[in-house]
């Protein structure tokens, strides 16, 4: 199969985001069906929906992405197009990273920044500028491909809900 070259979507923020969870690129069946996370398989909706405690996995995806803005949760991905032949993030080449500093100097509320996956983890540090009061998280890929399971996953992912607290 030869390798393709993807874009990623548009970010999804608002100015009152607090919490900025950045993906690496989409995989095949998100960028088919235009969404977030797109494949079944995937424990992304599932792991933020136990976040904000509402089942974002049941939802449609219109829902999915008002309840993430109404919990002031944005999305976006921290490449901005890369050949890829398969979804799986060891098969990007060639990624053209986003311009993660410009899209958090406009978010005056953000308190963190949470990394899906080691991809986006090691693209995205690169591109953040320094950061007082922002915490930055990685967190284990949401994907299926990391098999380390659910309750695993969910251990790290709760540390989300810090950045939505009121206080």
């Amino acid at each position: 199969m030869a390798a393709l070259r993807h874009a990623s979507f548009a970010p999804h923020v608002a100015p009152d985001t607090r919490l900025l969870i950045l993906g690496s690129l989409p995989g095949a069946r998100s960028l088919a069906e235009r969404q977030y996370y797109a494949h079944p398989t995937n424990q992304f909706w599932r792991l933020v929906g136990a976040v904000i405690d509402r089942p974002l996995a049941e939802l449609p995806y219109s829902e999915r992405l008002a309840s993430l803005r109404a919990a002031k949760i944005g999305l976006w991905d921290v490449i901005r197009s890369a050949e890829r032949r398969t979804s799986s993030d060891s098969h990007i080449r060639d990624a053209e990273a986003h311009d993660l500093a410009a899209l958090v100097a406009a978010l005056p509320d953000l308190r963190m920044i949470a990394f899906n996956g080691g991809k986006a983890a090691a693209i995205g540090r690169r591109q953040l500028p320094v950061l007082d009061s922002v915490e930055v998280v990685d967190l284990p890929s949401s994907s299926a491909a990391n098999t380390i399971g659910y309750a695993l996953k969910w251990k790290q992912w709760q540390r989300l809900a810090a950045a939505l607290d009121d206080n």
